[in-house]
């Protein structure tokens, strides 16, 4: 009987999705997952990307495991949903695709990966939407930040805010002018 070789990997982009233990949850369930199939996944093959965007491939962890992957050191990768493995459609199919040819398993949590043509569209459709939820996420913090900037209020990484009062005389912030 041949031991299959099992990693897993675990993303979040956010210090509020950090602060939310959404990456613990994430291990805890990929770490159930795996013990369920009989493949425990040890600590030298668990990779975590914690505050990376899904939205770029340079990643310190995905970039371990991509590297494993490449030469046959990993059988079955376990990711919890598509949109954690990546939130650019065209980097998802390039990573199935890249461990598929080295004869990788991988498995999402979120719903089995299958082999007919509607899995393979239901998983499309779902990394285009993954992209399209960014897009929007993003779109939705730029106004916001414009909208503080405007109100006078400056937001900064550690959820916090400060007043801003710049006494520039009719020539101030508010109006736009600088």
């Amino acid at each position: 009987m041949t031991t299959i070789r099992a990693a897993f990997y675990a993303r979040v982009s956010s210090e509020q999705q950090a602060a939310a233990h959404t990456i613990e949850s994430q291990i805890s369930a990929l770490s159930e997952r795996a013990r369920s199939d009989g493949t425990p996944v040890p600590p030298e093959r668990q990779f975590v990307d914690d505050g990376y965007s899904g939205a770029t491939l340079i990643r310190p962890a995905l970039d371990r495991l991509r590297d494993l992957a490449t030469v046959g050191a990993i059988d079955r990768i376990y990711v919890h949903s598509p949109d954690r493995l990546a939130r650019n459609y065209a980097y998802q199919v390039l990573l199935l695709d890249e461990w598929r040819r080295r004869g990788v398993e991988l498995i999402f949590l979120n719903r089995p990966l299958g082999q007919s043509p509607e899995d393979d569209l239901l998983l499309q459709v779902q990394g285009i939407v993954a992209e399209y939820e960014r897009a929007k996420i993003m779109e939705r913090s730029r106004r916001g930040k414009k909208h503080a900037a405007q109100s006078g209020l400056a937001q900064c990484d550690v959820q916090c805010s400060v007043r801003i009062s710049l006494h520039l005389g009719s020539r101030g912030w508010r109006s736009g002018t600088i």
